[in-house]
C-alpha cells in the first residue's frame, strides 16, 4: 500500500521525546492510519546556558487509501 510522508514540528520544555510525542499526538488530530514515525532533526532553544525548549522535526508515514 502507498504511503505518504508528512513533517510536524513537535515542541517540549521536557525533552526530545516529549516532543516528539506532541508532534505525533498533533498529527493524530487530522491524520489516520498513522503507521511510522522518525524525528529527522532535533533542535534546542537556549536562554544562554539553559535549554528553555525542545524541537523535534518528525517525519510522520501514513497509508494513502486508494
Amino acid at each position: 500500500m502507498p504511503q505518504k510522508v508528512i513533517e510536524i514540528v513537535g515542541t517540549s520544555k521536557e525533552s526530545f521525546a516529549k516532543a516528539a510525542e506532541n508532534a505525533v499526538a498533533e498529527a493524530a488530530k487530522t491524520v489516520h492510519g498513522l503507521k511510522w514515525a522518525r524525528v529527522a532533526e532535533m533542535e534546542m532553544q537556549l536562554d544562554d546556558k539553559k535549554i528553555i525548549e525542545y524541537r523535534a522535526t518528525t517525519r510522520i508515514y501514513f497509508d494513502v487509501k486508494r
